[in-house]
């Protein structure tokens, strides 16, 4: 794996939104506080664009803009302001030749997922899942999951724990960290930023979808071999799940649990990882220790 290097102070971080609009306002205080670390922040012209839609500008306006941090020799990290969809109109036409002579560190989730799985598999190059610009709000510059991506731009070594679950398995396992977002990597399955999973530590969370919906992109990945061959296996957070009418019959857990029962590799439940705000960076294609016991799960660089 090609790790980019850390930051430094002085160094610049390049706001930039290749999925959904964001408005600058909701931005601000990730700009300030980004500065107050030592850093120097550049803003897109998708922050704050003058779309219409749903989008933060047209895919060519928005393509321009990603090309434009991921080619400039100044930037050091692209934080994503917010995910939402649109990475997977605009990333084949995303042209890396200057990010691989001088990788930086692309930063965000949710939709994002798109752009950390294809430097994975592309470009073997490591990335930070981790919260964007939203999360800076209303107080969240001080929770954990800010401040862990303010210590892994710096370069330390990530060590976290989640509380013990009835339905977790044990098991110990060492190996590269990749995932994120379901729905996104059951989207990009067959296409060229597809994960190979296989012996690797996947991680994965999700928002808003029906339990039936979850049951069926989690066997989607069961068919096309992702979860046969895993190292371990990381739950986060599956937030704001709903249900039909007539009820599908199990849980988020309950259905993981199912879908992966035939395989013995440690899997674990709870991982602060997720939509809401129990969401700390993990540095994807590094390698990282899982360790699920009768004690808290452990998770380690």
């Amino acid at each position: 794996m090609i790790v980019p290097p850390f930051l430094q102070p002085g160094d610049t971080i390049a706001i930039v939104c290749p999925s959904g609009f964001m408005a600058r306002e909701k931005a601000q205080t990730c700009i300030d506080t980004l500065q107050q670390w030592g850093y120097r922040v550049r803003t897109g012209a998708t922050l704050d664009s003058q779309s219409e839609n749903y989008f933060s500008g047209s895919d060519e306006e928005r393509l321009a803009d990603l090309q434009q941090a991921l080619d400039d020799p100044a930037v050091s990290a692209v934080l994503c302001g917010r995910g939402g969809y649109g990475l997977s109109r605009i990333i084949d036409s995303v042209d890396f030749t200057a990010f691989r002579k001088t990788p930086k560190w692309l930063i965000g989730y949710s939709d994002v997922t798109v752009l950390h799985a294809h430097v994975f598999t592309r470009y073997a190059t490591a990335s930070v899942h981790s919260p964007m610009a939203g999360a800076f709000n209303d107080g969240g510059a001080v929770t954990e999951g800010v401040l862990s991506l303010r210590r892994a731009l710096a370069g330390e070594p990530a060590a976290y724990t989640c509380g013990i679950h009835q339905m977790n398995r044990r098991g110990k396992a060492t190996a590269p960290l990749v995932g994120g977002n379901l729905s996104i990597l059951a989207h990009l399955v067959g296409t060229p930023s597809d994960i190979d999973t296989h012996g690797k530590l996947l991680f994965l969370e999700d928002v808003g979808e029906y339990l039936y919906n979850l049951d069926r992109m989690l066997r989607q990945l069961k068919r096309s071999g992702k979860l046969a061959h895993l190292a371990g296996l990381i739950i986060g957070g599956f937030t704001d799940l709903k249900d039909t009418t007539r009820p599908f019959g199990a849980t988020a857990e309950a259905i993981v649990s199912d879908v992966v029962s035939e395989y013995d590799y440690p899997v674990c439940f709870g991982f602060p990882v997720s939509h809401g705000p129990d969401n700390v960076a993990l540095k994807m294609g590094v390698t990282h220790t899982l360790i699920v016991s009768d004690e808290p799960t452990l998770l380690v660089e």
